[in-house]
């Protein structure tokens, strides 16, 4: 059973709806991935925001929790073939330069943002957001994709291995609403921009001129251990690629610190 739909300001929101989206806003929920997901095994459609006040099993990469009391946005984005399943990976450096843009767009000055291999969004060199990108073969055989956003409005949490930031702390004043009327509109440029995956040469692009530590020094944390080398930059799937005596490694997994 859906948890009580809401009448708030992100309901009667129209930016996500010009954008060319539809939306759920739910006072409460398990987890927004869960649910986007859900609705499209269903036969649901796709460009639908599932967006929540608060989340009681919210989860970010690589199975870690993702702390989700209200006055932050949870959103996640339910698409229906938005590119072959083999490129959904990318989807996340979608998300990011939509987080990153929407950010720009509530007033945080450019010099203030970077990105983070592989999705995510710094505010002076804090976490601002999450993304969990996740997907699957649906009952007709088409794949499906939900990108689950978690963007720090106004708190943050202080006990994660790498510092984290919210919008407020660092001086915008802006609300939930504010920040997921700018992120539709982001999103919505941005996946024009991928064109289902046929433009991502264009996403690297635009994502690799807003990387951090390009060209230094940098540790990947893996479940097996570290690696550390230079960052080279991304291959043309998306790939860290992580300079080592010489030798150039690709990695599709894995947490950097610099």
């Amino acid at each position: 059973m859906w948890p009580r739909v809401l009448c708030s300001d992100v309901t009667r929101n129209t930016a996500a709806q010009e954008a060319g989206f539809t939306l759920t806003h739910v006072e409460s929920i398990g987890s927004t991935n869960d649910a986007a997901m859900s609705r499209l095994r269903e036969g649901g459609t796709g460009d639908h925001w599932i967006v929540a006040d608060e989340q009681s099993g919210g989860r970010g990469r690589l199975g870690r929790i993702w702390s989700s009391p209200k006055g932050n946005l949870y959103a996640s984005l339910a698409l229906y073939a938005p590119c072959p399943m083999a490129n959904g990976f990318q989807l996340g450096f979608v998300a990011a330069l939509a987080i990153y843009d929407a950010a720009i767009a509530l007033g945080v000055a450019p010099e203030r943002l970077a990105l983070k291999w592989p999705n995510d969004v710094l505010l002076e060199g804090a976490k601002l957001s999450g993304i969990l990108v996740e997907g699957g073969s649906l009952p007709d055989g088409a794949f499906g994709a939900v990108i689950g956003c978690g963007v720090n409005v106004t708190h943050h949490p202080t006990d994660t291995p790498y510092p984290a930031t919210d919008l407020v702390a660092s001086g915008a004043q802006v609300s939930v609403a504010d920040t997921f009327s700018a992120l539709t509109q982001a999103f919505r440029t941005n996946l024009d921009v991928f064109d289902k995956g046929q433009g991502f040469s264009d996403i690297r692009q635009l994502w690799l001129a807003r990387a951090r530590g390009l060209g230094g020094s940098i540790s990947v944390r893996q479940a097996n251990g570290s690696l550390e080398g230079i960052f080279q930059g991304l291959d043309e799937g998306g790939k860290l690629l992580l300079l080592q005596d010489g030798k150039v490694t690709p990695i599709i997994a894995g947490d950097v610190f610099y």
